[in-house]
């Protein structure tokens, strides 16, 4: 059994004199997804840390992170290749920047190539 560390989720306290104090837990809440003609996503085409492929990033995404799955999904079924989500960010593998802009205008977003 492993023993809780309910010290490493502590924020900003060490030490306390208040008898009554209690610490406040990070809440880990997230954004509301903004409709998508509010987003501004940004395509980039990326290879840096990646032994030299490829990929397609897509950042800006404000929401919650199964919005953000449901648009990863979405864009890796129209371009027919493989993605993932990392750091609020979506990877598409390939160079599919004119094949992701087609598909984010279409469905409402308002995305820049960078």
């Amino acid at each position: 059994m492993s023993k809780k560390n309910d010290w490493k989720t502590r924020v900003g306290v060490v030490y306390s004199t208040n008898d009554d104090f209690s610490y406040d837990q990070a809440a880990g809440e997230q954004s509301a997804t903004l409709p998508p003609g509010k987003q501004m996503l940004r395509v980039q085409m990326d290879n840096s840390g990646r032994a030299g492929k490829q990929v397609t990033l897509v950042s800006g995404f404000i929401g919650t992170t199964a919005d953000m799955e449901t648009l990863t999904k979405l864009l890796k079924t129209k371009c027919g290749v493989g993605g993932s989500m990392k750091d609020g960010s979506i990877l598409i593998q390939g160079d599919a920047r004119d094949k992701i802009m087609a598909i984010l205008v279409k469905e409402g977003y308002k995305a820049r190539k960078i």
